[in-house]
C-alpha cells in the first residue's frame, strides 16, 4: 500500500497552502491600499472631473450644430458634417503637422536636457544642491505670456538684440526677421518651449533618478561596466516610471500650445496650430460649431498621445508598487 508523503515548511504549513496564504495577504493588502487611494484622491477626482467634464460634453454638443454666435437663433443640426468640414480642410492637417512637429522636437530635446540637468542635481554636492534646484526653476517659474514677450522682444528685428550679439554667426545678420519665415519663426517657438519647460522635465527625471538603487550601480561598476553600460542597463530602466510620467506630461502640454504661437506670429507664414486655429475659428469668424469641431478633435489627439505613451513605455506603475511592497 502506498502513501503520500506531504512536506511542510517549519512553519507546519504545506507549501502550497503557504503560498496561497501569502497570496490571499497580498491581495487583501492591495485592497485595502486601493481604497486608501481613492478616499485620498477621490475628492480631487470628482471636482476635476466636475470642472472639466462640462466643457467636453459642451463642445461636443456644440460641434453637431451649424451655431455662429451672429446669429444666434439660427441653430440647426449638422450631425458629422462640421467635422468633415474639417477633416476636408487643408488648414486643419497642416496645424496639426506644424503642432505634431513642435510637440516631437520639444519634448525629445528637453528630455534629454533635463535628464542632464537632473544628473548634475542628483550628483552635485550637498551644500549646491538647493541653488541649483532654484536657479534652474527660475524659468519655469515665469508666466508663458511674460517669456514669450521676452523672446519675441529679444529676436525681432526692430527692438531685438540678438541680431546684433550673434551678427558674427553664418546666417545671421542685422537686418534677419526672424518671424517673415516658418523655419525661423519656428525655430525662435521651439527654443522658447524648451528654455521655459525643461525644469520642469529636469524635476521629474530627478524624482526617478532618487529611486534608482545604489547598490545596482555599485555592483555594476565593480563587475567593470562602463558609465554608458551602468546608464543605459541600470539607471534608464529602472527609470521607466519617471520617464513616462515626464514625456507624457510635457507631450500633453506641448500639444496645446497656445501663448508662443500667438504672441509671436499669431499663426503667420504657416505656425499655426491646433489650438490657434480652433480660436481663431470660435472666436475670430464666430463659427462656433467648427471650432467645437476642433476642439473635439484636439481633444480625441490628446487621448492618442496618452494611449500610445502607455502602449509605448508599457509601464505597470500597480503592479510594480505590488512588488515593491
Amino acid at each position: 500500500m502506498s502513501s503520500q508523503v506531504q512536506t511542510k515548511t517549519p512553519g507546519g504549513l504545506p507549501p502550497d497552502l503557504r503560498d496561497a496564504a501569502a497570496k490571499a495577504g497580498r491581495s487583501d493588502r492591495s485592497r485595502s491600499e486601493a481604497r486608501l487611494g481613492w478616499l485620498l484622491a477621490g475628492p480631487a477626482f470628482v471636482v476635476m472631473l466636475a470642472v472639466t467634464l462640462y466643457p467636453i460634453l459642451q463642445a461636443f454638443y456644440d460641434s453637431l450644430f451649424h451655431f455662429r454666435l451672429t446669429a444666434p437663433d439660427d441653430k440647426r443640426w449638422a450631425g458629422l458634417s462640421n467635422y468633415a468640414v474639417v477633416l476636408s480642410d487643408p488648414l486643419f492637417w497642416q496645424a496639426l503637422g506644424v503642432t505634431v512637429f513642435i510637440t516631437v522636437v520639444t519634448v525629445v530635446v528637453e528630455l534629454v536636457l533635463g535628464f542632464a540637468l537632473a544628473l548634475v542635481m542628483h550628483r552635485a554636492i550637498t551644500q549646491l544642491r538647493g541653488l541649483l534646484r532654484t536657479a534652474i526653476l527660475v524659468p519655469y517659474g515665469i508666466i508663458t505670456v511674460v517669456s514669450a514677450f521676452a523672446w519675441f522682444y529679444a529676436f525681432d528685428i526692430n527692438s531685438g538684440y540678438i541680431n546684433h550679439w550673434f551678427s558674427w554667426v553664418p546666417g545671421i545678420s542685422t537686418d534677419l526677421n526672424w518671424f517673415a519665415q516658418q523655419g525661423t519663426s519656428l525655430f525662435v517657438i521651439i527654443l522658447s518651449e524648451i528654455w521655459k519647460t525643461t525644469p520642469f522635465i529636469s524635476l521629474l527625471l530627478l524624482a526617478g533618478l532618487s529611486q534608482v538603487p545604489t547598490e545596482l550601480e555599485e555592483a555594476a561598476e565593480v563587475d567593470g561596466a562602463t558609465w554608458w553600460q551602468r546608464l543605459t542597463r541600470v539607471v534608464l530602466p529602472n527609470m521607466k516610471a519617471a520617464i513616462m510620467v515626464a514625456v507624457l506630461f510635457r507631450a500633453l502640454d506641448a500639444f496645446r500650445i497656445f501663448d508662443n504661437v500667438f504672441i509671436m506670429t499669431n499663426g503667420a507664414n504657416g505656425t499655426e496650430v491646433l489650438s490657434l486655429l480652433a480660436y481663431r475659428t470660435s472666436i475670430g469668424r464666430l463659427e462656433i460649431g467648427l471650432g467645437s469641431a476642433i476642439s473635439v478633435l484636439l481633444f480625441l489627439c490628446v487621448i492618442l498621445i496618452c494611449w500610445v505613451a502607455v502602449k509605448l513605455f508599457k509601464v505597470d506603475l500597480a503592479g510594480g508598487a505590488r512588488g515593491a511592497g
